[in-house]
């Protein structure tokens, strides 16, 4: 898939690829805009001291250049319902 406003990937990053799975790498979303959200990804919580926080280590879903308009819509929703706070 070739460099878009929806795609970018960043070969040339010392990380990449930072996760192993199947096509291509979508790096837009590099760090991932839905950590603090409900997220459709297969993210894992992890003891760490007294707490538990999210790991994404194993997760894919905002790599994939076919979850653009998810990820999108999940952060236009987000927004919108922050308007009306």
């Amino acid at each position: 898939m070739d460099n878009s406003s929806r795609f970018f990937a960043n070969k040339e990053c010392e990380y990449y690829p930072c996760h192993d799975m199947d096509g291509d790498l979508n790096c837009l979303f590099c760090y991932c805009p839905l950590y603090n959200f409900n997220c459709p990804g297969s993210f894992t919580l992890i003891e760490k001291g007294d707490r538990k926080i999210k790991s994404c280590m194993d997760c894919t879903f905002p790599h994939k250049a076919e979850n653009y308009d998810k990820i999108m819509e999940i952060l236009i929703q987000h927004n919108r319902g922050k308007q009306a706070d």
